[in-house]
């Protein structure tokens, strides 16, 4: 699945936390200044770049060499 197919989504929650999903599940929770910084860049990208920016926020989530 590439991230033209947007598999990443996010939701920011009034207390500040940040949930970062692939296909629907949550895979990283982003809290304080981090959830600051994701949501600077989050909110000024188009939606490829944004997919970038939280494929970059769940780490080393993806390598790009997993099976099929």
């Amino acid at each position: 699945m590439a991230l033209e197919d947007a598999p990443f989504s996010y939701q920011a929650t009034k207390s500040g936390l940040v949930q970062i999903s692939y296909k629907g599940k949550v895979v990283t929770r982003l809290k304080g200044k981090a959830a600051q910084q994701f949501l600077e860049r989050a909110d000024y990208a188009d939606s490829q770049q944004q997919q970038m920016v939280m494929a970059k926020a769940t780490g080393h989530f993806k390598h790009g060499n997993e099976r099929q």
